[in-house]
C-alpha cells in the first residue's frame, strides 16, 4: 500500500499491529483522526499513555485495577470464599455482565499450552493454591474455555487443591465445546454459572 507520507505510513503500521486491525482499517482510523480537532488526538494519546503508565493488577486476583486491590475484591458485599477461576480479564468482564456471580475472581493470565511454551509457572496458579491453603476458600469454580488447553489447566489446578477439602465445580456445558468464554452470550454464560457441576463429574464426561 503506497502512502503519500512517511508519517502517515508509520501511524498506519502502528494501528495495524492491533488485534483484528488490517492495513486498510488502520488507514481509515488514522485518516479519521486527522480529520478531528488536534485536541481530540492529544486527549486520546494522553489517555493511552496514562493507562499504560498507571494501570495496575490486583495483588489478590490479578484483575486490571486502578489501585493495588481491584473494585471487586475490595467490595465487602462479595463472597470472598467463592473464587471463579478465569483465563484473563476479558472473562471477568463477560461474567460480570451476566449479573449472576457474587463471589470473587482469580485471573490466571492464560492457559497451560506446552506447544506455545506456556507452563504452570508462567500462570498465576501458585497464588491461587496459596489462597486455598489459607483455609478461607469454600469453593473454586473453573470457568476456563472448554478447549483442550482449558481442560488441561483445570485438571492441573484441581490436582493441586483437591486434598484441601474444598468444593470444586465447573461451569455447565451450556458453553459449546471449543468456545471462548468471552464470546458467549450473557444468558448462556449466566446459566452456565448458576448450573455449575462438581468438577470431578465433568472429568467423567471428557
Amino acid at each position: 500500500m503506497e502512502l503519500p507520507s512517511k508519517l502517515l505510513e508509520n501511524a498506519v503500521n502502528e494501528f495495524a499491529q492491533l488485534p483484528g486491525i488490517g492495513k486498510r482499517t488502520a488507514l481509515r482510523l488514522v485518516l479519521h483522526l486527522l480529520r478531528q480537532p488536534e485536541s481530540q488526538t492529544q486527549t486520546l494519546s494522553a489517555s493511552l499513555t496514562k493507562m499504560r503508565e498507571e494501570i495496575q493488577y490486583c495483588t489478590s486476583c490479578h484483575n486490571i485495577a486502578d489501585a493495588p486491590i481491584c473494585q471487586i475484591c475490595a467490595n465487602t458485599s462479595r463472597d470472598a470464599s467463592t473464587i471463579c477461576v478465569v483465563e484473563d480479564v476479558r472473562d471477568v468482564m463477560a461474567i460480570e455482565n451476566t449479573g449472576t456471580f457474587k463471589g470473587v475472581y482469580h485471573v490466571l493470565g492464560g492457559k497451560i499450552n506446552p506447544i506455545e511454551g506456556v507452563g504452570p509457572s508462567q500462570l498465576n496458579i501458585g497464588t491461587l493454591v496459596e489462597k486455598v491453603k489459607l483455609g478461607a476458600i469454600s469453593e473454586v469454580i473453573f470457568a476456563l474455555s472448554s478447549t483442550m488447553e482449558g481442560d488441561t489447566t483445570n485438571f492441573y489446578i484441581f490436582k493441586q487443591i483437591k486434598d484441601f477439602g474444598i468444593k470444586t465445580s465447573t461451569i455447565a456445558r451450556g458453553i459449546a465445546i471449543g468456545d471462548e468464554l468471552e464470546y458467549a452470550d450473557e444468558v448462556t454464560l449466566g446459566r452456565s454459572l448458576l448450573h455449575r457441576i462438581p468438577f470431578e463429574s465433568s472429568m467423567k464426561q471428557m
